[in-house]
């Protein structure tokens, strides 16, 4: 009774979201109208020929309008709505019969994201995690893949209702590659994020940033990804403050990352709207 009641929940809750979802193109078109209106009172010129039946109610509405509600909140806001009010926890797992080298690499993204829980995937099916998850209230599912050997995917999925982050990776150097690596904390890391200025980018960063909870000021520990011709470089570092100096050490794992695909939903359904997704000679 109780996984049926749950299943309900899941059900209307999801059908809430499309709901709001499918409201996105008529709020998109007032927003446009109201600010039209907004232009031209500003620049005191007159109110264009589709705007005049609508003045009085439109203006009634941005008279009641402050720096919050002037603006457009779209479906991406829901998704993340309680972002840094409840901290992040996270499930990493791994593709059917993993390497050894995979395995480690599983382990290692389980220090990097605080908590990240690792569950052996096993006989498990992708539907069967991710319903296990929501029960749960996990907020993210990390699944790593390999080819002969060599991690080179990673999909972040957001739950309950997505988005879904597919990356390809490549260069991937775990901690125990790395000489002398240095001791690594479990403190909440702080966040760099270099380049991620388009709309694509905010929305990429966005997807990565909250799988991290909030860190306190005196965090030593720094995670950093940085945006270069669509290249996301992955670093881990501890750092040391002496006077002006800063010293770094690298504490691992270091791989690079290429956003292929993001999807509306999440991993286990197929037809998914596609958000975006990347073609040959697309320029991001």
């Amino acid at each position: 009774r109780g996984a049926l009641t749950m299943i309900r929940r899941y059900a209307r809750q999801r059908r809430e979201y499309l709901y709001r979802k499918s409201l996105e193109g008529k709020e998109k078109q007032e927003y446009e109208r109201k600010q039209k209106l907004r232009r031209a009172l500003a620049e005191g010129k007159d109110i264009p020929t589709e705007l005049q039946d609508d003045v009085d109610r439109l203006s009634k509405q941005i008279q009641l309008e402050d720096e919050n509600t002037q603006n457009m909140h779209d479906i991406v806001d829901d998704e993340y709505a309680n972002a840094g009010i409840e901290e992040p926890t996270i499930l990493i797992t791994t593709s059917r019969n993993p390497s050894s080298r995979l395995s480690q690499f599983a382990k290692e993204m389980r220090l990097v994201v605080p908590n990240a829980q690792k569950m052996n995937r096993g006989g498990h099916t992708i539907p069967e995690i991710i319903d296990a998850c929501k029960s749960k209230g996990i907020s993210d599912i990390l699944v790593v893949h390999e080819t002969r050997g060599q991690p080179d995917g990673l999909i972040v999925c957001h739950l309950p209702f997505g988005p879904t982050a597919f990356f390809a990776l490549s260069n991937c150097v775990l901690r125990h590659d790395i000489e002398d690596v240095a001791p690594l904390s479990l403190a909440y890391p702080h966040l760099i994020f270099h380049n991620f200025t388009s709309k694509l980018g905010e929305r990429t960063s966005n997807i990565l940033k909250y799988i991290f909870p909030v860190p306190k000021d005196d965090s030593k520990r720094v995670i950093t990804f940085a945006n270069e011709n669509d290249y996301i470089s992955f670093r881990h570092h501890m750092y040391e403050k002496e006077g002006n100096r800063v010293e770094l050490d690298e504490v691992g794992p270091r791989f690079e990352m290429k956003l292929y695909q993001i999807r509306l939903g999440t991993l286990d359904q197929d037809e998914a709207d596609v958000e975006w997704a990347l073609r040959p000679f697309m320029r991001t």
